[in-house]
């Protein structure tokens, strides 16, 4: 899912695999996404929205100190809307049931969990080249973290756990959270930086939208740099994105086998003002997500 274009930091995947057992929240986990939205009116349109659709536990909070909506999905995925403040985001869809000047437009942060907080805060400062913002204490020790120009869509927010259990990776957890990197020649800078600093990184990966690299922070949380392009729309037009099920070429000779096992999605558009719906063809959902985040002009840079 993503906005109309399928913007860069504007993208959020879900794996769906059946018969996954519940997430096990603990130390060791992307513990919340948030979401940006343009103000606080769009925060009321969504509580409403949401009550309406029964999504449970949907309150007000405050998220890196801006005005935020808290509320799970129906497995238990931890999510959150935040007032942005207007700052540049994607680009709304037409299509859609939501209003634009209420549509999410991308990805304002996300929330690890870790037992201790200094390894993980050494990778992200020294090695990804992100710094400190802010810390505070209240019932757990929490740092926010920012890169590049900082703001919405270049934040994480790092909680300090050391009495929480290893977290379970299941139905309802996120599985990785992807940075955007610019083109071949950053990432390969990047992979080389890591590499450097003793961490353990895959080679490239070629996904055909994007090229990829994963590697473990300290605390256990897997973390992917990805590059901008080619991006979604490299086999079909903007207009059609995902109205088909489009396959990266070494996938296309298996597609009667993978159609065959998907569950059919009918669109948002079709559901008047309900949410997308799996069929779920007697098996038990699973889902898994994970994000790529970053805004638009945001990208991890290698220091030279």
């Amino acid at each position: 899912y993503a906005d109309a274009v399928g913007s860069p930091g504007t993208d959020v995947t879900f794996f769906d695999w059946p018969n996954l057992p519940p997430h096990r929240s603990g130390s060791g986990e992307i513990a919340r996404i948030a979401l940006r939205v343009d103000n606080a009116a769009a925060l009321e349109w969504w509580v409403e929205w949401l009550q309406q659709h029964g999504v449970p536990g949907v309150e007000w909070g405050n998220y890196a100190g801006r005005q935020a909506v808290f509320f799970r999905d129906f497995e238990g995925q931890r999510l959150a809307l935040v007032d942005d403040g207007g700052t540049v985001g994607g680009t709304p869809r037409d299509r859609s049931p939501v209003p634009p000047a209420y549509q999410i437009k991308g990805i304002f942060a996300v929330s690890l969990v870790v037992r201790s907080l200094e390894p993980t805060a050494r990778v992200l400062t020294e090695v990804l080249g992100f710094r400190l913002r802010q810390e505070e204490r209240s019932h757990a020790r929490t740092a926010l973290f920012e890169v590049g120009p900082g703001g919405p869509g270049a934040l994480i927010v790092v909680e300090e756990r050391p009495d929480q259990p290893r977290a379970q990776l299941g139905t309802g957890g996120v599985h990785h959270v992807a940075f955007r990197v610019s083109d071949d020649a950053a990432h390969q800078a990047w992979r080389a930086r890591i590499a450097q600093a003793g961490i353990p990184v895959t080679p490239q990966i070629d996904r055909f939208y994007f090229r990829s690299l994963y590697f473990r922070e300290p605390g256990g949380i897997l973390f992917e740099l990805a590059t901008d392009g080619p991006g979604f729309a490299i086999d079909e037009d903007l207009e059609h994105l995902g109205e088909r099920l489009s396959l990266p070429p070494f996938l296309e000779p298996r597609r009667a086998e993978i159609e065959a096992n998907l569950r059919p999605l009918e669109p948002i558009e079709a559901c008047g003002r309900g949410w997308a719906r799996i069929a779920s063809a007697g098996r038990s959902p699973g889902a898994r997500s994970s994000i790529r985040m970053l805004s638009r002009g945001q990208r991890l840079r290698p220091s030279r």
